[in-house]
C-alpha cells in the first residue's frame, strides 16, 4: 500500500520542494506537485502538505489571498471529510485565513523577520502528525517568518485548551515555558494547533529543514505521518 501525498504549489512558494524531499524520504514515493489553479483534488490523494513562503507575496495579510485560490475549495471540502492537511509557515497562515484552524498569524512582536533555530516542547503525541515523538518532548526545529505571531481571543483560547489542540509551543532548551523562549510574541508560546479532530496541524516551525539523515527532530514529525496513514 501507498500514501499518495499532494504539495500545493502559488505563487511565492519556497519550500514546497524541501517539504517534497523529506516526504519522499519518509515514504519512498514522491509526492504530487499540485498548482494552485487546480480545482479539483485526485481522489487517491490522501494527504495534503500546504508549504511555507511568501504566497503572493502577502499582499493584504500573510496567507489571505492563497486561502482563495482555486484549490483550496476542494481542500477545504474533503478536510471537512477527514482528509489530513499540514500548514508549515505560510501553510499555517493560509489555513487559519481558510478557516480550517482557529486562530490567526500576525507580525512578530519586534517586527522583524526571525530565521534561528528554536526549542519546541510536544504537547500531545496522539495525533498523526506527532505519534513519534513523546509528550513533553523538547526538539529543535527552524523558524523563518515574519508573521508568526500566534494571536487568539480569550473564548478560542479557552476552547484550545479544553479540546486539547495546541500541538507544539515555544520554549528553553530545558523545556522550560518563558519570554526568552518565545520568539514571536505567540499567545502562551503557541508554536502549532490541531483541528478539533486532530486531522489537521499548522505549525510555524519548519520540519522539512530538520529532516536530514543527520536530524531527526523534523523527520519524525513526516514518520508518524507516513506510517499513521499506510
Amino acid at each position: 500500500m501507498t500514501l499518495k501525498v499532494a504539495v500545493v504549489v502559488f505563487p511565492g512558494s519556497n519550500c514546497d520542494r524541501d517539504v517534497a524531499v523529506a516526504l519522499e524520504q519518509a515514504s519512498g514515493q514522491r509526492p504530487l506537485m499540485l498548482w494552485h489553479r487546480e480545482t479539483d483534488l485526485p481522489s487517491e490523494v490522501g494527504l495534503v502538505v500546504l508549504p511555507g513562503g511568501f504566497t503572493y507575496g502577502d499582499y493584504l495579510r500573510a496567507g489571505a489571498m492563497a486561502a482563495r485560490a482555486p484549490i483550496m475549495r476542494a481542500i477545504r471540502t474533503r478536510a471537512g471529510e477527514g482528509l489530513p492537511v499540514l500548514g508549515i509557515c505560510n501553510g499555517f497562515q493560509i489555513l487559519t485565513e481558510a478557516g480550517l484552524l482557529p486562530g490567526a498569524l500576525l507580525c512578530n512582536l519586534r517586527l522583524h523577520f526571525l530565521c534561528k533555530n528554536v526549542f519546541l516542547k510536544v504537547e500531545s503525541a496522539d495525533s498523526l502528525f506527532t505519534e513519534h515523538y513523546m509528550d513533553q518532548q523538547v526538539i529543535c526545529i527552524p523558524i523563518a517568518h515574519h508573521d508568526g505571531n500566534y494571536f487568539i481571543d480569550d473564548d478560542g483560547y479557552q476552547r484550545l485548551l479544553e479540546n486539547e489542540q495546541v500541538a507544539f509551543r515555544y520554549c528553553s532548551s530545558d523545556g522550560a515555558m518563558s519570554l526568552a523562549g518565545n520568539p514571536n510574541g505567540s499567545r502562551d508560546n503557541i508554536a502549532g494547533v490541531f483541528s478539533r479532530d486532530r486531522r489537521i496541524l499548522g505549525l510555524m516551525p519548519h520540519p522539512e529543514r530538520q529532516a536530514d539523515p543527520q536530524s531527526s527532530d523534523g523527520k519524525l514529525l513526516f514518520r508518524s505521518l507516513v506510517e499513521a496513514l499506510l
